[in-house]
């Protein structure tokens, strides 16, 4: 992550240091290991070192979105880019569309089966 990026996404997260409690890891570090892993797909447990223990960086991002850190985060990106005019809504969308097949539909051979020639 760019120091830009960083400027930009570091005012919406939670206090590195509570006021109850022992400090937080490195938020910018945590962070770079969740990128990590969205980049690869990888599972947790296969973390690089330099992230920290995948135990921290895999709880902080389960409990963030569970406090819905992220919702607050692209929602406040999201307008910022909008009162921008980098926005145009007309293209930028996410589209949750999510298509299964049946088991059965995996390995068929083509064709209908009610008529073959």
């Amino acid at each position: 992550m760019t120091d830009e990026q960083w400027k930009s996404l570091e005012p919406h997260l939670p206090p590195e240091k509570p006021d109850v409690g022992r400090p937080n890891a490195d938020h910018r570090r945590v962070v770079n290991g969740m990128l990590w892993i969205d980049r690869t797909g990888a599972p947790w447990r296969d973390l690089p070192e330099r992230y920290g223990p995948w135990r921290t960086v895999a709880s902080r991002f389960y409990r963030w979105r569970k406090a819905g850190v992220w919702d607050r985060i692209l929602a406040a990106l999201q307008s910022r880019r909008d009162a921008e005019g980098e926005l145009d809504w007309e293209i930028h969308y996410v589209d949750a569309t999510v298509v299964r097949a049946h088991q059965h539909s995996a390995g068929a051979k083509g064709g209908s089966h009610g008529t073959r020639r």
